[in-house]
């Protein structure tokens, strides 16, 4: 063979060589590429949107519908006292004892008293009714029946002043034992077994169990839009929660609460469920179109777009790339299940509201 022939022979052999492996690669890049699309997260679309809608924002607390603050009438130690911060109790429930010798002494004596007077009150009666004879049959004369009427009279009122003074110390004995009057949680504790109670001091605090309402305060230039039997809405952030309820009590003075007036929103039954009372809530009540301004500039997003990580805020976007780019934001106030966005995020631009997949930065995206 000439060296032109095995020139020409190398020659075609590199060709050849090429050209598979160009073949090679192209296949590659195409299977890489149908790989990442199959991967890719699927994520809805979303624009910020100027919040258009009129209502009251306000912040309130989650409290219990009844709470009692349990005291007593009467000085002594506390003999008992066994339950604790945390307790369920049952209505009726002995919680709280005071020592009530001095009552129950007092009580002695007058049951002794009741006993004098009311022989004292027959052996009176027993006299009127001797002398009133007599004097039918012209015995006696009017005022000796006048005289013994009048002792009569006389034993009859310190008996019933005796049986009042029992009723008297009846009644202070009761509150020598305290009972639960509803059943509910123990959520104060403010004495202990051996401790001194005075009259008027409080004891324990129960609150009725499984029964919220939510407390909130509205300034005085918008009280007379809200009409009790309103729908507002209801946000928990520390329970990422949302929900609607009903205005069922508006307060019509605002003299010991600075201007405000205070009105109670009822929580559905549902919903009562993982609720504790002091729990802030965000309230939004809507109210007439021209109750309040509005501000078209407000960017909101939904809130379940936002991640938190750390003491961080953010939001997914979507890149040049077709990837999920986490943009950190600074947010604002709440209208029920949206939130502001302040910065971070323009108007203008899209961001990930919903993905069926768990986002993370870089991640392969792509829109329905």
């Amino acid at each position: 063979m000439t060296t032109r022939t095995l020139k020409k022979t190398l020659s075609v052999l590199s060709m050849l060589v090429l050209i598979s492996f160009t073949s090679c690669s192209s296949k590659e890049n195409k299977s890489t590429a149908n790989n990442l699309a199959d991967s890719a997260i699927l994520v809805t679309i979303e624009s910020p949107s100027n919040y258009m809608d009129q209502g009251l924002n306000l912040s309130g607390q989650i409290e219990a519908i009844q709470t009692v603050n349990l005291s007593t009438r009467v000085m002594g130690y506390i003999t008992y006292l066994k339950v604790k911060v945390g307790d369920h109790v049952a209505k009726g429930q002995l919680l709280v004892s005071i020592s009530n010798d001095d009552i129950l002494a007092k009580r002695a004596q007058t049951d002794a008293i009741i006993s004098e007077t009311e022989s004292a009150m027959k052996t009176a009666k027993k006299d009127a009714d001797r002398y009133t004879a007599l004097y039918q049959q012209q015995s006696a004369t009017s005022k000796e029946v006048d005289n013994v009427n009048l002792q009569y009279s006389s034993a009859k009122a310190r008996y019933e002043a005796a049986k009042q003074m029992r009723n008297e110390v009846n009644a202070q004995l009761v509150y020598t034992n305290l009972t639960a009057p509803f059943s509910g949680i123990v959520t104060q504790k403010m004495a202990e077994a051996g401790n001194l109670a005075n009259p008027g001091m409080p004891l324990l605090t129960i609150e009725q169990a499984g029964s919220y309402q939510v407390s909130a305060s509205v300034p005085e230039n918008t009280i007379k839009q809200i009409q009790q039997g309103g729908i507002a809405n209801m946000n928990i952030k520390a329970l990422n929660k949302s929900f609607n309820g009903h205005i069922v009590q508006i307060n019509q003075s605002s003299q010991f609460t600075g201007g405000q007036y205070m009105i109670k929103l009822s929580i559905p039954e549902t919903e009562q469920k993982g609720l504790y009372a002091g729990m802030y809530t965000n309230v939004t009540i809507p109210l007439k179109q021209n109750a309040v301004d509005s501000n078209n500039n407000t960017v909101t997003v939904p809130i379940s777009a936002i991640e938190y990580k750390n003491q961080l805020t953010g939001i997914y976007t979507v890149s040049s790339n077709q990837t999920a780019l986490l943009r950190w934001v600074r947010t604002g106030k709440t209208f029920g299940n949206r939130v502001e966005i302040l910065s971070g995020l323009d108007k203008s631009e899209s961001f990930i509201s919903k993905a069926e997949g768990k986002l993370f930065n870089g991640a392969t995206v792509k829109t329905k």
